[in-house]
């Protein structure tokens, strides 16, 4: 797997989502915008963005995943 597909897999699988993935050699970091994370704590956001990718950790073709998700207002108040 690369960034851009484990990018595309978590877009297609959260509505509205933004994310930027870098990594390699299996271990990634996701950054994921969201407005689907709004009211959920961070425990639930890591388990909505990791069901998406679940089908390619249980393959072994994604190792780790870092994740780091925001709403559209988290993400505003982090990067003015």
């Amino acid at each position: 797997m690369n960034p851009e597909e484990i990018k595309q897999l978590i877009e297609a699988g959260i509505s509205g989502a933004q994310a930027q993935v870098t990594g390699e050699s299996g271990k990634y970091e996701a950054t994921v915008i969201s407005d689907a994370f709004a009211g959920l704590n961070m425990v639930k956001q890591h388990q909505l963005v990791y069901s998406t990718v679940n089908e390619h950790i249980a393959s072994g073709a994604l190792h780790a995943l870092t994740i780091k998700a925001y709403t559209p207002q988290e993400w505003a108040q982090q990067n003015p």
